[in-house]
């Protein structure tokens, strides 16, 4: 199934079954979200995973009482660095010279560079720049669960303060964004499925300049 198709056949699941989605899948998804892009490829966003029962149950009603929450397979929590750092930021860099077998000097300008622009701003801008490359981490992984026939129904309805408290987010330097409950399509009990996928047609939904 190419891309398209996969991103046709998917939809925001309302309802799931319970069934467990299978360890390999969930790993592809999210080996997905790690391998998006990320400005200057500082990757300021991390994946948490719930599988507890208890846990999600707790979680649900900070979650407007989205049955997605208990009935997904997996809980996804996509959270963000609360803040650039000069630490941060040189450790992502020293991690990079590791991996590579390159010398440290070699980015010292633009690491430089990097901590000079982003440490002096304020922490809410940081943390919403940090939250944007989430984003792109979440798409990353709600396309790779289309491509391998898993529901995923991306959510910001869920109160972040009480997630961070619960999941101990907050000492750990991150804060939620959005959560993915991975599982499969009940379809009986779903309202939305089967009925037609609308988008803004391409006609206006692209803008050319030639």
């Amino acid at each position: 199934m190419s891309l398209i198709e996969a991103l046709n056949w998917r939809y925001a699941t309302k309802k799931m079954n319970g069934q467990a989605v299978p360890q390999d899948k969930v790993d592809q998804i999210l080996e997905a979200a790690r391998l998006a892009p990320t400005s200057s490829g500082l990757q300021p966003f991390r994946v948490i995973v719930v599988t507890n029962p208890e846990l999600k149950q707790t979680l649900l009603p900070h979650s407007y009482n989205q049955a997605q929450i208990i009935d997904s397979s997996h809980l996804l929590v996509f959270a963000a660095w609360d803040n650039y750092t000069e630490d941060r930021i040189n450790a992502v860099f020293s991690h990079t010279h590791k991996e590579r077998g390159t010398p440290e000097a070699s980015t010292a300008d633009y690491q430089k560079m990097l901590v000079g622009n982003y440490v002096p701003r304020p922490e809410d801008v940081n943390f919403n720049h940090a939250a944007r490359q989430a984003y792109i981490g979440l798409g990353m992984a709600i396309a790779q669960a289309a491509v391998l026939k898993v529901d995923a129904t991306p959510m910001e309805g869920f109160d972040n303060a009480k997630y961070d408290e619960i999941l101990n987010l907050t000492e750990k330097g991150l804060k939620s964004v959005a959560i993915l409950p991975l599982g499969f399509r009940d379809e009986s009990g779903d309202w939305l499925a089967g009925l037609k996928k609308v988008r803004t047609p391409a006609s206006d939904f692209i803008i050319e300049y030639k």
